[in-house]
């Protein structure tokens, strides 16, 4: 029976995630150890025999931010179209491995720090603490002064959530593998707002803080339980080679056949 699968990738290390300075707008470009690691990421998640199949994926959400758009293009995921930021595609046809569309969304950009963009935590407590505020800020309690509060991050992202699960899970969960074509769905973002998708996704209060660490470069997935669209899950170990196993299995039997 299909479960469809929704894969966070949170983009590679900046100089400014490096130094945990947080970026919203800023537009700031992969280090090189940050493109080199996104690289091997792919290699060894990617492909017909790893956690993110190419074929199976229905459609990719990807943050407008440019950190997020090049880590997109280092994982390799062999699009057919070309990237919305390129004039050219840039693999050949024989790199083709999704059908997969990409699509910009300012719905999984990173939340917005406001007041608080470039500074780290410690800078902003310190810096609260010299006005007169509490130092004891949290962003998933308090947002940030002159950007985003919490409630308006939920608003976005359940309007995200909902629009993935209406057209690209509600009619293939629980239906056989073979019937229900590619259904997985790839988001390309940043460190906060991805955390807070995976709280939103299993209908956590993002103010009481989800908990959830995510590195740069790192990578998440979101499924359901008992093939229910109406319980959200998240993934903490997949047997992915189970999948590969299954089919090496049908071919077998179609051939004995």
């Amino acid at each position: 029976m299909t479960t469809p699968r929704v894969f966070l990738v949170r983009h590679g290390e900046t100089e400014w995630s490096l130094n945990g300075q947080h970026t919203g707008t800023t537009e700031l470009e992969l280090t090189a150890n940050g493109e080199k690691r996104v690289l091997e990421t792919g290699k060894a998640l990617v492909g017909n025999d790893r956690l993110i199949v190419p074929k199976n994926l229905a459609h990719i959400y990807v943050s407008p931010r440019k950190r997020a758009q090049r880590t997109l293009e280092l994982l390799r995921i062999g699009c057919k179209e070309r990237y919305p930021w390129n004039e050219q595609r840039e693999q050949s046809d024989g790199a083709i491995r999704t059908q997969a569309e990409v699509e910009i969304t300012e719905d999984i950009r990173e939340w917005d720090y406001g007041a608080y963009e470039g500074l780290t935590t410690k800078q902003i407590r310190e810096m609260r603490l010299r006005g007169g505020e509490s130092e004891n800020w949290d962003i998933w309690r308090d947002g940030c002064p002159g950007g985003a509060s919490p409630h308006q991050i939920t608003e976005r992202l359940d309007r995200l959530i909902n629009d993935l699960r209406s057209r690209f899970h509600a009619n293939a969960i629980g239906k056989p593998k073979g019937k229900a074509g590619p259904c997985d769905v790839l988001i390309v973002a940043h460190g906060h707002i991805l955390r807070a998708f995976a709280a939103r996704w299993v209908k956590r209060d993002v103010a009481t803080n989800p908990s959830l660490i995510m590195e740069a470069g790192g990578v998440g997935t979101l499924s359901y339980e008992h093939h229910s669209i109406d319980e959200p899950a998240i993934l903490l170990g997949g047997g992915f080679m189970v999948d590969i196993v299954e089919e090496i299995e049908q071919e077998k039997n179609q051939t004995k056949g």
